[in-house]
């Protein structure tokens, strides 16, 4: 058995290599970008899943909205989101999450959400709220989603993708092999479906999905997950190195260095993708504003030398 197979972590956490260390937050901005998330009574995936980006980021009022509560209904091996029976779903937060994107003057907003499997179609309906009250209060704001799989419900998926956002995001997470121990609540190819389905939909919307890599994988596991993407016509991948939030969650098995990161740079977009975004410190919604711009320029470049 391998190390995340024997899950929930025993014995010392590795100690971070120097490329992943990053300093603690102390900015003006951040601390105002917190109050105003407090105001609203808004609940960010920054926080909540202890993203190692967040000071950067929140420096620069930049900040992923997670929506329908802080509890998911699932317990992914790898999330440091609290576990349990959501709360009723708030009907003035897709107005609060428009005024603060207004309020930020954001160019660009991601937003995700929790696992909802005890609502009836999973939240759809919620980010579809959001994506209105977003377009009504921000005009300007191009909208970046990231949502969970819906577990199939019937109508979620066409819902959210008639609502428009300019880019759908929905993560992998890890290879098929460790889906049992890291994902168990979802499936692969159901979240490889997914993604082909809002092409299918709606040809229009950049669709972009991610990984996590030292959970244990191997290169050709990784290269075939690039395969299958492709395959299902995803624009934008991301890779980012798996940290351990706390001793409950699936241990490390190494950390990827930067060259490698590099490597399955080059490897991504020779098998096609519009734009990668590959490094230790990578996350889904990480300099999403600039990537949305660089992906918009590529599929224009790419229409351009194939009309």
């Amino acid at each position: 058995m391998s190390k995340v197979e024997n899950i929930r972590g025993e014995g010392p956490r590795k100690p971070k290599p120097e490329w992943l260390r990053v300093k603690a937050p102390t900015s003006a901005e951040f601390a105002e970008t917190r109050r105003l998330m407090r105001g609203l009574k808004l609940h960010t995936v920054c926080e909540e899943a202890a993203c190692p980006n967040i000071g950067e980021c929140w420096q620069k009022k930049h900040a992923t909205m997670m929506i329908l509560g802080d509890i998911c209904t699932r317990a992914c091996a790898f999330c440091n989101i609290k576990t349990g029976l959501g709360r009723p779903v708030d009907p003035l937060e897709p107005q609060h999450v428009a005024e603060a994107v207004r309020d930020m003057k954001l160019e660009h907003v991601v937003i995700t959400s929790v696992d909802r499997d005890d609502l009836d179609d999973g939240g759809a309906s919620q980010f579809v709220k959001v994506i209105e009250a977003l377009r009504c209060e921000a005009p300007n704001t191009t909208v970046e989603i990231l949502t969970p799989d819906f577990r199939n419900k019937p109508g979620a998926l066409e819902a959210v993708v008639a609502a428009k956002p300019d880019v759908y995001n929905h993560n992998l997470e890890t290879v098929p092999r460790l889906y049992p121990t890291i994902r168990p609540g979802a499936r692969y190819f159901h979240s490889l479906r997914l993604l082909e389905r809002v092409k299918e939909l709606d040809p229009t919307i950049f669709t972009k999905s991610g990984i996590m890599v030292g959970l244990g994988e191997d290169k050709i596991e990784v290269q075939q997950v690039m395969d299958d993407m492709r395959s299902a016509d995803i624009d934008f991948l991301t890779i980012g190195q798996y940290l351990q939030p706390t001793p409950r969650h699936a241990p490390i098995d190494r950390f990827i260095t930067p060259d490698e990161f590099k490597n399955y740079e080059t490897i991504a977009y020779a098998r096609g993708f519009l734009l990668v975004a590959s490094s230790p410190l990578t996350r889904s919604s990480y300099h999403a504003g600039d990537d949305f711009a660089r992906l918009r320029a590529n599929r224009a470049a790419q229409l351009a030398k194939n009309p």
